[in-house]
Protein backbone atom coordinates (compact mmCIF):
# COMPACT_ATOMS: atom_id res chain seq x y z
CA UNK A 1 0.00 0.00 0.00
CA UNK A 2 1.59 3.27 -1.10
CA UNK A 3 1.80 6.03 1.60
CA UNK A 4 3.44 9.30 2.21
CA UNK A 5 6.22 9.77 4.92
CA UNK A 6 9.18 12.54 5.66
CA UNK A 7 11.76 10.50 4.59
CA UNK A 8 9.69 9.51 1.05
CA UNK A 9 9.13 13.20 1.08
CA UNK A 10 12.64 14.64 1.37
CA UNK A 11 13.83 11.92 -1.49
CA UNK A 12 11.37 12.96 -4.15
CA UNK A 13 11.95 16.53 -3.57
CA UNK A 14 12.89 18.70 -6.28
CA UNK A 15 16.17 20.41 -7.04
CA UNK A 16 14.65 23.65 -6.66
CA UNK A 17 11.73 25.24 -4.66
CA UNK A 18 8.39 25.54 -6.14
CA UNK A 19 9.07 29.97 -5.82
CA UNK A 20 12.04 29.80 -7.58
CA UNK A 21 10.24 27.77 -10.45
CA UNK A 22 7.46 30.01 -10.75
CA UNK A 23 10.22 33.14 -10.78
CA UNK A 24 12.23 31.34 -13.90
CA UNK A 25 8.85 30.96 -15.90
CA UNK A 26 7.68 34.36 -15.29
CA UNK A 27 11.41 35.79 -16.02
CA UNK A 28 11.37 33.53 -19.25
CA UNK A 29 8.10 34.68 -20.19
CA UNK A 30 8.87 38.02 -19.93
CA UNK A 31 12.51 37.97 -21.56
CA UNK A 32 12.75 35.22 -23.90
CA UNK A 33 9.13 34.86 -25.67
CA UNK A 34 7.84 38.27 -24.84
CA UNK A 35 11.10 39.71 -26.06
CA UNK A 36 11.19 42.55 -23.65
CA UNK A 37 14.60 44.82 -23.78
CA UNK A 38 15.11 44.28 -27.59
CA UNK A 39 18.83 44.03 -28.78
CA UNK A 40 20.05 44.96 -25.07
CA UNK A 41 18.67 41.94 -23.80
CA UNK A 42 19.56 39.81 -26.39
CA UNK A 43 22.33 38.22 -24.81
CA UNK A 44 20.61 37.89 -21.83
CA UNK A 45 18.02 36.07 -23.07
CA UNK A 46 19.79 33.49 -24.73
CA UNK A 47 21.37 32.75 -21.22
CA UNK A 48 18.44 32.65 -19.79
CA UNK A 49 16.95 30.23 -22.93
CA UNK A 50 19.71 27.52 -21.93
CA UNK A 51 18.23 26.93 -18.05
CA UNK A 52 15.17 24.94 -18.77
CA UNK A 53 17.45 22.45 -20.57
CA UNK A 54 19.97 22.42 -17.98
CA UNK A 55 17.37 21.78 -15.37
CA UNK A 56 15.70 19.25 -17.13
CA UNK A 57 18.88 17.16 -17.42
CA UNK A 58 19.80 17.34 -13.70
CA UNK A 59 15.98 16.04 -13.06
CA UNK A 60 16.36 13.25 -15.64
CA UNK A 61 13.22 14.49 -17.62
CA UNK A 62 15.15 13.20 -21.19
CA UNK A 63 12.07 12.78 -23.28
CA UNK A 64 11.70 16.73 -22.79
CA UNK A 65 14.42 17.72 -22.79
CA UNK A 66 15.18 16.23 -26.11
CA UNK A 67 11.61 17.14 -27.70
CA UNK A 68 12.31 20.88 -26.59
CA UNK A 69 15.94 20.69 -27.96
CA UNK A 70 15.32 19.34 -31.63
CA UNK A 71 12.62 21.82 -31.78
CA UNK A 72 14.87 24.64 -30.85
CA UNK A 73 17.67 23.62 -33.27
CA UNK A 74 15.05 23.48 -35.81
CA UNK A 75 14.48 27.05 -35.09
CA UNK A 76 17.78 28.32 -35.00
CA UNK A 77 18.82 26.18 -38.70
CA UNK A 78 15.46 28.03 -40.17
CA UNK A 79 17.19 31.55 -39.59
CA UNK A 80 20.13 30.52 -40.21
CA UNK A 81 19.66 29.17 -44.14
CA UNK A 82 16.62 32.11 -44.13
CA UNK A 83 18.73 34.40 -46.29
CA UNK A 84 19.72 31.71 -48.89
CA UNK A 85 16.50 30.19 -49.22
CA UNK A 86 13.87 31.38 -52.24
CA UNK A 87 12.56 35.08 -51.31
CA UNK A 88 8.52 32.57 -51.51
CA UNK A 89 9.86 30.55 -48.60
CA UNK A 90 11.48 33.00 -46.57
CA UNK A 91 8.68 34.26 -44.56
CA UNK A 92 7.90 30.91 -44.03
CA UNK A 93 11.32 30.20 -42.77
CA UNK A 94 11.48 33.51 -40.61
CA UNK A 95 8.25 33.22 -38.35
CA UNK A 96 9.05 28.98 -37.58
CA UNK A 97 12.19 30.07 -36.46
CA UNK A 98 11.07 33.21 -34.34
CA UNK A 99 8.12 31.26 -32.73
CA UNK A 100 10.42 28.30 -32.48
CA UNK A 101 13.18 30.12 -30.80
CA UNK A 102 10.83 31.97 -28.25
CA UNK A 103 8.34 29.81 -27.52
CA UNK A 104 10.33 26.51 -27.09
CA UNK A 105 12.62 27.69 -24.01
CA UNK A 106 9.44 28.97 -22.23
CA UNK A 107 7.47 25.50 -22.76
CA UNK A 108 10.50 23.75 -21.62
CA UNK A 109 10.49 25.67 -18.33
CA UNK A 110 6.43 24.97 -18.02
CA UNK A 111 6.61 21.26 -18.84
CA UNK A 112 10.03 20.98 -15.98
CA UNK A 113 7.62 22.62 -13.48
CA UNK A 114 4.68 20.75 -14.17
CA UNK A 115 7.26 17.56 -14.31
CA UNK A 116 8.82 17.95 -10.69
CA UNK A 117 6.57 19.75 -8.45
CA UNK A 118 3.89 17.74 -6.83
CA UNK A 119 0.91 19.33 -5.89
CA UNK A 120 1.43 18.94 -2.37
CA UNK A 121 4.46 21.20 -2.91
CA UNK A 122 2.67 23.94 -5.16
CA UNK A 123 0.52 24.49 -2.14
CA UNK A 124 2.78 24.32 0.57
CA UNK A 125 5.15 27.18 -1.46
CA UNK A 126 1.86 29.02 -2.52
CA UNK A 127 0.92 29.31 1.89
CA UNK A 128 4.22 30.17 2.23
CA UNK A 129 4.23 33.20 -0.12
CA UNK A 130 0.82 33.95 1.65
CA UNK A 131 -0.86 33.55 -1.78
CA UNK A 132 -4.77 33.81 -1.01
CA UNK A 133 -6.80 30.20 -1.46
CA UNK A 134 -8.96 31.18 -4.27
CA UNK A 135 -6.26 31.09 -6.37
CA UNK A 136 -3.95 28.26 -4.68
CA UNK A 137 -6.95 25.88 -5.65
CA UNK A 138 -7.61 26.83 -9.20
CA UNK A 139 -3.60 26.73 -9.72
CA UNK A 140 -3.21 22.95 -8.24
CA UNK A 141 -6.33 21.88 -9.82
CA UNK A 142 -4.86 22.94 -13.14
CA UNK A 143 -1.10 21.25 -12.21
CA UNK A 144 -2.83 18.22 -12.45
CA UNK A 145 -5.00 18.86 -15.59
CA UNK A 146 -2.36 19.48 -18.10
CA UNK A 147 -0.69 16.27 -17.76
CA UNK A 148 -4.08 14.20 -17.64
CA UNK A 149 -5.19 15.84 -20.87
CA UNK A 150 -1.94 15.36 -22.56
CA UNK A 151 -2.45 11.48 -21.30
CA UNK A 152 -5.94 11.73 -22.18
CA UNK A 153 -5.06 12.90 -26.22
CA UNK A 154 -2.38 10.07 -26.02
CA UNK A 155 -5.12 7.54 -25.44
CA UNK A 156 -7.72 9.29 -28.29
CA UNK A 157 -4.56 9.36 -30.50
CA UNK A 158 -3.79 5.51 -29.81
CA UNK A 159 -7.88 4.17 -30.36
CA UNK A 160 -7.99 6.89 -33.89
CA UNK A 161 -4.53 4.43 -35.06
CA UNK A 162 -5.96 1.06 -33.87
CA UNK A 163 -9.64 1.66 -36.16
CA UNK A 164 -6.84 2.98 -38.75
CA UNK A 165 -8.54 6.28 -38.79
CA UNK A 166 -6.66 8.94 -40.52
CA UNK A 167 -6.76 11.69 -43.15
CA UNK A 168 -6.22 10.40 -45.70
CA UNK A 169 -9.03 8.28 -45.10
CA UNK A 170 -11.61 10.18 -43.48
CA UNK A 171 -10.32 13.83 -44.07
CA UNK A 172 -9.52 16.64 -41.95
CA UNK A 173 -12.86 17.47 -41.35
CA UNK A 174 -13.71 14.08 -39.36
CA UNK A 175 -10.14 14.01 -38.06
CA UNK A 176 -10.91 17.18 -36.51
CA UNK A 177 -14.56 15.89 -35.16
CA UNK A 178 -13.03 12.18 -33.92
CA UNK A 179 -10.02 13.82 -31.76
CA UNK A 180 -12.01 17.42 -30.38
CA UNK A 181 -15.42 16.09 -29.35
CA UNK A 182 -13.82 13.66 -27.16
CA UNK A 183 -11.27 15.90 -26.26
CA UNK A 184 -13.39 18.29 -25.00
CA UNK A 185 -16.13 15.92 -23.11
CA UNK A 186 -12.90 14.54 -21.42
CA UNK A 187 -11.40 17.41 -20.36
CA UNK A 188 -14.71 18.92 -18.88
CA UNK A 189 -14.69 15.97 -16.79
CA UNK A 190 -11.17 15.76 -16.52
CA UNK A 191 -11.64 19.88 -14.74
CA UNK A 192 -14.85 18.18 -12.56
CA UNK A 193 -13.15 14.91 -11.34
CA UNK A 194 -10.53 17.20 -10.16
CA UNK A 195 -12.04 19.98 -8.46
CA UNK A 196 -13.70 17.38 -6.92
CA UNK A 197 -10.87 15.80 -5.48
CA UNK A 198 -9.19 18.97 -4.65
CA UNK A 199 -12.60 19.77 -2.22
CA UNK A 200 -12.12 16.32 -0.73
CA UNK A 201 -8.86 16.80 0.07
CA UNK A 202 -9.87 19.98 1.99
CA UNK A 203 -8.19 22.48 -0.07
CA UNK A 204 -11.30 24.47 0.17
CA UNK A 205 -11.89 24.20 4.16
CA UNK A 206 -10.84 27.49 5.83
CA UNK A 207 -8.85 25.63 8.48
CA UNK A 208 -4.88 25.45 7.80
CA UNK A 209 -3.53 22.30 6.55
CA UNK A 210 -0.78 20.34 7.76
CA UNK A 211 1.94 19.59 5.02
CA UNK A 212 5.06 17.68 5.21
CA UNK A 213 6.39 18.27 2.55
CA UNK A 214 10.24 19.83 2.40
CA UNK A 215 10.60 23.25 0.54
CA UNK A 216 13.05 26.06 1.09
CA UNK A 217 15.76 27.49 -0.60
CA UNK A 218 19.14 26.03 -0.81
CA UNK A 219 22.51 27.49 -2.87
CA UNK A 220 21.03 26.48 -5.97
CA UNK A 221 18.17 28.26 -5.47
CA UNK A 222 19.61 31.44 -3.93
CA UNK A 223 21.93 31.26 -6.85
CA UNK A 224 19.20 31.21 -9.49
CA UNK A 225 17.35 34.20 -7.96
CA UNK A 226 20.76 36.23 -8.11
CA UNK A 227 20.67 35.74 -11.58
CA UNK A 228 16.92 36.63 -11.87
CA UNK A 229 17.02 40.21 -9.82
CA UNK A 230 20.85 40.96 -12.05
CA UNK A 231 18.41 40.70 -15.10
CA UNK A 232 15.74 42.60 -13.49
CA UNK A 233 17.89 45.44 -12.38
CA UNK A 234 19.93 45.45 -15.64
CA UNK A 235 16.51 45.44 -17.57
CA UNK A 236 15.71 48.80 -15.48
CA UNK A 237 18.99 50.20 -15.68
CA UNK A 238 18.76 50.03 -19.48
CA UNK A 239 15.29 51.27 -19.62
CA UNK A 240 16.32 54.52 -17.56
CA UNK A 241 19.40 55.12 -20.14
CA UNK A 242 22.09 54.48 -17.13
CA UNK A 243 23.56 51.98 -19.05
CA UNK A 244 23.38 52.67 -22.86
Amino acid sequence: MAYSSLATQKNKRSFLDPRVKIVLVLLLAIFVMGGVGGARMKDISFVLSIIPFVLLLIEQQWEKFWHASIMLIIGYVCLLVMPYLPSTIKPIALMCGYILTRFVATVAMGNYVIATTSVSEFIAAMEKIHMPRAIIVPMSVMFRMFPTIATEWKSICRAMNMREIHIGAVGIGKILEYQLIPMISSSVRIGEELSAAALIRGLGSPIKRTNICQIGFRIQDWFLLLISLSVICFWLLCSLGVIV
